[in-house]
């Protein structure tokens, strides 16, 4: 971990100066709202033209506000700076335009990062592949416990532009950031952060994993307190080696989260306890309990690694023990993340419709055993051998939808010959009722069905939340006929 003089973020007349904001939609509206607030000529541009693209624009233009709808390739003329919706990726015409001319990009968390007050509060901020919403959430639960005025924000979809130029005062934030505001948020500067997990994923935007990594790792550029990673990870690059290449203040330590023992500087798992090894005194020989892995809701492995990942930032803000216990009491997960949807005949039905990536599906299918999976979508480049090979001896069967299941049909005939499969061929409204009722036939009393999908929604529902509706009314169904 190199340390050195943090560079501030210099102030901003917004004054008559002209300003692009490339993006309509959740974080470009209030981007252009605020920007033209303080003075700014502001000009928004973007790709589409559509019905509700129209409807912000004409919002917009009541205000005073320049909108150019159907081209978002051109740099408008006098520009001086650009803030970016988040998913603009770097290769766009407008962005090497503005290299050219030596006009600066910023994402809409550097926006929020730049208008912050003197007294403004502190971020503790989490990426990572998987688990960010939830960690940000837990987090956020935990700083509240202990008396603290806090909100979740971030992409988790609260704006951090409202929560920084709003009238609510906060103490801490618990900001969840993704790889794409990340790129765009060169000054940005936590006082703590994570990063839970790396696995390939958008690789289609960054270009490569190493790009990836690289922008998942500036959440730890100019840390003050604490660099909080994974000890258990083995992939390369590690969020440990993001610490380890972090330029940070002076006295900003490395903290690991490990489900095993955890040594010292390290938060982990003895005995059925989260301990502290990390902010107590003497750690080389003292552990303090923080809170029991009944505590945590589900306490499936990756949410306790979850929950250790908030604890330790909550820890690196001086948040008392008993407040992590209670907050981590308080908290309970969003829908469609390893939901308890109801038993029949004796067999667990778990919806994690939003295991929308390989890596997230593994970690679901480590959490149980053994299990009917279902599976499938669209795969978006992804491969299914390592994960199949690595849960394969947790399956008792196999139900496939969705139009890339050939894929994982073909991993699960490499890496689990033994392992009975149901393909699905079909799309409609009624397929997911269809993959449920071959999932029962599968299962015996003890098993869990898991849709656990390892793939994007979009080929069959409109996105993961309705996928894990379509399922869980299917067992409610299930369970009725029974009645």
């Amino acid at each position: 971990m190199g340390s050195g003089q943090v560079i501030s973020s210099e102030p901003f007349d917004f004054q008559g100066k002209h300003v692009t904001v490339a993006g309509l939609g959740v974080s470009g509206v209030p981007a252009a709202k605020a920007l033209h607030g303080l003075g700014a000529s502001v000009t928004v541009v973007n790709d589409g033209a559509d019905e509700r693209a129209r409807a912000q624009a004409a919002e917009l233009e009541a205000l005073g506000i320049t909108v150019r709808l159907g081209d978002g390739d051109t740099l408008p003329e006098g520009s001086e700076l650009i803030v970016t919706a988040p998913g603009w990726k770097p290769d766009k015409p407008l962005f090497a335009a503005a290299e050219q001319a030596g006009v600066p990009v910023w994402g809409d968390v550097e926006l929020a990062w730049r208008l912050r007050g003197p007294d403004a509060a502190p971020w503790l901020a989490v990426t990572g592949t998987n688990g960010k919403t939830t960690t940000v959430q837990m987090l956020a639960s935990i700083l509240k416990a202990a008396g603290l005025r806090t909100a979740a924000v971030g992409n988790i979809g609260v704006s951090l532009l409202d929560a920084v130029l709003g009238e609510e005062q906060y103490d801490v934030l618990a900001v969840e950031l993704s790889s794409y505001q990340l790129h765009w948020a060169p000054s940005l500067r936590a006082h703590s952060a994570a990063v839970l997990n790396l696995a390939p994923d958008h690789l289609d935007w960054h270009g490569s994993m190493e790009a990836y990594a690289a922008d998942k790792g500036r959440i730890y550029e100019g840390n003050r307190v604490a660099c909080v990673y994974n000890a258990d990870a083995t992939d390369k690059p590690s969020t440990e080696d993001l610490v380890r290449e972090a330029d940070v203040e002076e006295g900003c330590r490395a903290v690991g989260f490990t489900l095993g023992t955890p040594g010292p500087s390290q938060l982990g798992v003895v005995e059925g306890l989260l301990v502290d090894r990390a902010f107590v005194e003497d750690r080389h020989k003292n552990a303090q309990e923080l809170a029991e892995i009944g505590d945590v809701d589900p306490p499936a492995p990756h949410n306790i690694a979850n929950a250790l990942a908030a604890a330790a930032l909550a820890r690196a803000y001086g948040v008392p023990a008993r407040a992590v216990r209670d907050g981590l009491r308080a908290f309970t997960p969003d829908a469609h993340r390893i939901a308890h949807v109801a038993d029949v005949d004796g067999v667990a039905y778990v919806d994690d419709s939003k295991a929308t990536n390989t890596h997230a599906a593994e970690a679901s299918l480590a959490a149980y055993e053994p299990i009917v999976w279902i599976a499938g979508g669209l795969a978006k480049g992804a491969t299914f051998d390592e994960l199949v090979a690595k849960s394969a001896k947790r399956l008792r069967g196999a139900v496939l939808i969705g139009a890339d299941r050939a894929l994982i049909r073909e991993a699960l005939a490499r890496h689990a010959p033994q392992v009975p499969v149901v393909d699905l061929d079909r799309n409609d409204t009624g397929a997911m009722r269809a993959a449920v009722r071959e999932a029962r036939k599968l299962a015996h009393a003890g098993d869990t069905v898991l849709l656990a999908p390892a793939c994007a929604s979009m080929d069959m529902f409109a996105n993961y939340n309705k996928r894990g509706n379509a399922f869980a009314d299917a067992v409610r169904e299930l369970g009725s006929a029974d009645g």
